[in-house]
């Protein structure tokens, strides 16, 4: 039995980190470039193509998790562990494919013109402001748990790796290139 994931789950995974970086960061960033600016326009226009991308990736990988059984930790953790990395794992998928739903949903429905990945993108004729800013709205209260939970899934990789030295983390990590 393999102790690694498919090299394709653990392509994703780590693709997705770096887009969740982008993301995060262009909208964190957005507000140091004047408004109107082709940079604040950059910015944004990236982070919707970075969200559509992570939406894209996690519906892969909720598909490669089901193709692909996950490779056993050695030693085995305690269920109450096991179960807390199951659940941990099910509100990420959920929020992060739930989020870019949420955000390119309200952008829609907005009615104004946007751009993802340097095309114009269609809007709702007529325009449902109303439940766009709703959208927007919860998009913008959920964003946020992502931090805590990247955080709270990398400090129980690290802990696992340093603490339990188990074999949690390496099953994620990309295989180094024989020379």
């Amino acid at each position: 039995m393999n102790n690694k994931y498919a090299p394709t789950q653990i392509t994703l995974h780590w693709l997705v980190v770096i887009l969740l970086i982008v993301t995060y960061g262009t909208i964190e960033l957005r507000g140091f470039a004047e408004r109107g600016s082709l940079l604040r326009s950059v910015m944004i226009a990236t982070h919707f193509s970075c969200g559509a991308t992570i939406l894209l990736l996690m519906l892969a990988r909720l598909f490669l998790r089901y193709r692909h059984t996950a490779p056993p930790i050695t030693p085995l953790p305690p269920f109450w562990q096991r179960a807390l990395a199951h659940l941990l794992h099910a509100i990420i998928y959920l929020l992060f494919i739930s989020l870019p739903i949420l955000g390119l949903s309200s952008r829609y429905l907005r009615g104004n013109d946007w751009i993802m990945f340097g095309l114009s993108m269609p809007v709702a004729d007529p325009a449902n402001r109303e439940l766009a800013g709703q959208l927007i709205d919860l998009h913008e209260t959920l964003a946020p748990l992502g931090y805590y939970l990247i955080a709270l899934h990398s400090a129980a990789a690290l802990f696992h790796h340093y603490l339990l030295k188990d074999n949690t983390l390496l099953r994620m990590m990309p295989v180094k290139r024989q020379k």
